[in-house]
């Protein structure tokens, strides 16, 4: 709990810099005095939203290690850490990614107690913000906070433990099937959304807005097949059409010889994300709220010292198929660091990574083996335990590939040709010259989203996650969901494991 305490600190004075903490004495207060203020309101919605930015021990959803983001990502094509023939780094990264995880594992218990950490805390918000009578923009914001979590649970785990109220004892609380989780998450959002602030930016940056729970939502309904079995792209598309009247649009691509790799898209994942594009983002400040380790992470250890000023890891790489898909005179392809000819910088004794990896795990990777993702160029103050690049959940990119998706599948083509037109232009391609297929699409939302967390709900949902592909085998439907982690089914008698675990 101190744990927790310290980094509630930061979010509340951000929620309310020009707080005077010495003008009014809150322990006279009633909690349902104390949560009707602005103060209040500030401190509940703060302890929740600082579960976010990702931080040591598992925790947050992207920027550190060991978490969600490790057990979504490093089981896609995208990523991986693999061991190393000279003993470092643990199996835990290779096995995820080459299917080999099991119920106890440290990063499946992680995710899983971060998720529950953060619905506890929501739940307590709820509660705090209703009983004071707080602002109904308020409430609304800490009812999709809790949305968000389950949203993420039922992704990963399927059937899940489903409560509103921290009242109820672990080992009573019951496990509700997935579609009834979706039927909360989307019940919870189609109500609360309209209540939120329209803001963009400003205090509200890094906070749920209309148009972040108009983003949520068009995710649910994306993948409700998955969730439910039943297809739902037309009530996709009719929170798409509700968010673009926010007035979002794609931050323009263009040289920028300030930048290390050469252009203003790579704006987008640096210190702050532009308002434009950028529909919810994490808000991080190294040592402070959060971090963000995956550049760091990626390169070698005197080679970040060279490029950016501090000791990196030697750990996260990209595969090699996932690289070469990508053209030569796409932007986005300068995210990959390989070669004699690199993207990025070149000071005399940079580190030549080769792109070929040729183990993963008996007797691992040769220490320059695997291109490396500098996509994240780290942002001041950056040092050896990571940057203060900001992190985009849901950026206006993501929504036109998803909408471009959905009319494909209700059988639109020519419609949705515009919307991955615009992508690819922007990224210095040609337009299609036919009407998109879905595995464009799926192929184009690979190459826009790298590294973002989406790749393996996308692999999923278009049926491409139990294929072999390069170090990862074959498998079967047992591992689209995350086994449910042992010390959960411990606690709860409740709870039954997922089939196949």
């Amino acid at each position: 709990m101190n744990k927790i305490s310290s980094i509630i600190i930061i979010p509340v004075l951000l929620f309310s810099a020009c707080m005077d903490v010495g003008e009014k004495v809150y322990d006279k207060y009633s909690a349902s005095e104390f949560y009707a203020t602005p103060e209040g309101t500030a401190s509940a919605l703060a302890g929740v939203y600082a579960q976010i930015p990702g931080n040591w021990g598992g925790v947050g959803y992207a920027g550190a290690d060991n978490g969600w983001y490790d057990l979504n990502c490093m089981t896609t094509d995208e990523q991986v850490i693999p061991h190393r023939n000279t003993g470092d780094w643990q199996l835990d990264f290779a096995r995820l990614h080459q299917r080999q995880w099991l119920p106890a594992d440290g990063i499946n218990a992680n995710a899983w107690n971060w998720l529950y950490r953060s619905v506890f805390l929501a739940n307590l918000a709820v509660e705090q913000l209703e009983n004071a009578g707080a602002e109904p923009t308020s409430i609304a914001e800490a009812r999709v906070l809790r949305a968000f979590f389950y949203y993420l649970l039922m992704d990963a785990y399927g059937n899940v433990p489903l409560y509103d109220s921290n009242d109820i004892p672990v080992n009573e609380i019951q496990q509700a099937n997935r579609s009834d989780v979706f039927d909360f998450v989307s019940s919870e959002l189609e109500n609360y959304i309209e209540d939120l602030s329209t803001s963009k930016g400003g205090q509200y940056y890094g906070r749920f807005t209309r148009w972040a729970g108009h983003a949520l939502l068009a995710k649910v309904y994306l993948n409700a097949e998955v969730y439910t079995g039943t297809a739902m792209w037309e009530k996709c598309l009719e929170q798409i059409e509700k968010l673009e009247s926010g007035g979002f649009s794609l931050h323009p691509a263009s040289n920028d010889p300030s930048h290390p790799l050469g252009n203003t898209y790579y704006n987008l994942f640096g210190d702050r994300c532009p308002d434009d594009e950028t529909i919810l983002a994490i808000y991080t400040q190294l040592d402070v709220v959060g971090r963000n380790i995956l550049t760091v992470r990626s390169l070698r250890g005197a080679d970040g010292n060279l490029l950016i000023g501090a000791s990196a890891w030697n750990g996260s790489v990209v595969p090699q198929g996932y690289v070469e898909k990508f053209s030569d005179n796409d932007i986005r392809k300068r995210q990959f660091r390989f070669g004699n000819t690199p993207y990025g910088p070149r000071p005399a004794g940079f580190m030549v990574y080769e792109l070929e990896i040729s183990n993963l795990d008996n007797p691992g990777a040769d220490p320059l083996a695997g291109a490396r993702n500098i996509k994240f160029w780290p942002a001041a103050p950056v040092n050896s335990g990571g940057a203060s690049n900001d992190f985009p959940i849901f950026r206006y990119a993501d929504i036109l590939l998803m909408k471009a998706e959905c009319l494909i599948r209700t059988g639109n083509p020519q419609q949705a040709k515009t919307y991955v037109d615009q992508i690819r232009e922007r990224a210095g391609l040609d337009a299609l010259t036919e009407n998109p297929t879905l595995e464009d699409v799926y192929e184009e939302r690979g190459f826009e989203l790298s590294w973002e967390g989406h790749r393996r709900q996308d692999m999923i949902r278009f049926g491409t996650f139990t294929q072999a592909n390069g170090f990862i085998p074959a498998v079967d439907d047992t591992y689209l969901l995350f086994p449910i982690p042992t010390h959960a089914l411990n606690t709860n008698p409740n709870l039954n494991q997922n089939p196949g675990w």
